[in-house]
């Protein structure tokens, strides 16, 4: 496993480890659900590329899901 690192999950500091597919399991459960987007320093990360896209200290991560309204 990678090294513990300090990163900004949607305004809010954590400690993580691994990667972006490592943190959305953490946060939202196995395997997470559709209709999630997600930035890594402000670079949009498609979802094939979430198990290898490696979080490093400082990185500043938004996680978006996506609702449906009237």
């Amino acid at each position: 496993m990678n090294p513990t690192c300090t990163i900004t999950c949607n305004g809010e500091a954590l400690t993580a480890e691994g990667t972006v597919a490592d943190l959305l399991r953490a946060r939202l459960g196995d395997p997470p659900r559709s209709g999630i987007a997600v930035a890594v320093n402000g670079e949009v990360v498609p979802r094939a590329t979430w198990p290898g896209v490696v979080l490093t200290d400082g990185d500043v991560v938004e996680v978006v899901t996506a609702v449906q309204g009237g």
